[in-house]
C-alpha cells in the first residue's frame, strides 16, 4: 500500500496511512495520521499573516488537533522535511510553547520523541496580538511625529 503524502497548501488533501513493516512482514506500527482540511488550512494561513513562519504555523496547527506527535508523524501530516521541522520545533522549544517526551522503543537506539503544545492556541495568539498592537502604536507614533515636523 502506497504512502500518501499531503502537502497542506494544496487543494487536495490525502489521509496518511503508515505502515510499519519488520523484516519478518508482520506490521509494527500501523497509524493514521490526521492532515489538514480547509479549517486547517485557513489556520495557518491565519497565523502566518500575524508573522509566524509558515512551517512554524503548520507545526502548531498539527499540534493543536493532533495534540502530540513525533517528528515523522509531523513530517508526514505537513508535507515538511525534517531539517523544516527541526527548524520549527527550535523556534517552538526557544519560545517555551511546546513540551517533549521520550519513549524509548523496545530493543531499539534512539529513544523517539513526542511533541505537544505547552501553551494554549490562546495564549499563543495572544503573543501576536500584543506584537501586533505594539507595532500599531509604533506606527501611530511616527505618524504623529511626521504631521509635527511637517506643520512646524
Amino acid at each position: 500500500m502506497p504512502i500518501l503524502i499531503p502537502i497542506w497548501f494544496k487543494e487536495i488533501i490525502y489521509m496518511s496511512m503508515i505502515f510499519v513493516k519488520s523484516v519478518g512482514g508482520s506490521i509494527i506500527r500501523d497509524v493514521t495520521i490526521k492532515v489538514a482540511d480547509e479549517k486547517d488550512l485557513e489556520f495557518v494561513q491565519g497565523l502566518h499573516s500575524l508573522g509566524i513562519n509558515r512551517n512554524v504555523a503548520s507545526v502548531i496547527t498539527y499540534l493543536m488537533n493532533a495534540n502530540e506527535g513525533s517528528t515523522k508523524d509531523i513530517e508526514v501530516a505537513t508535507g515538511m522535511r525534517q531539517p523544516e521541522v527541526s527548524i520549527a520545533m527550535q523556534i517552538l522549544r526557544e519560545r517555551k510553547w511546546i513540551t517533549e517526551r521520550n519513549v524509548k522503543l523496545e530493543n531499539k537506539g534512539r529513544p523517539m520523541t513526542f511533541y505537544a503544545l505547552r501553551s494554549t492556541i490562546d495564549e499563543i495568539i495572544k503573543h501576536y496580538e500584543a506584537k501586533k498592537i505594539e507595532e500599531f502604536a509604533q506606527t501611530m507614533e511616527t505618524i504623529k511625529r511626521l504631521k509635527e515636523m511637517s506643520s512646524a
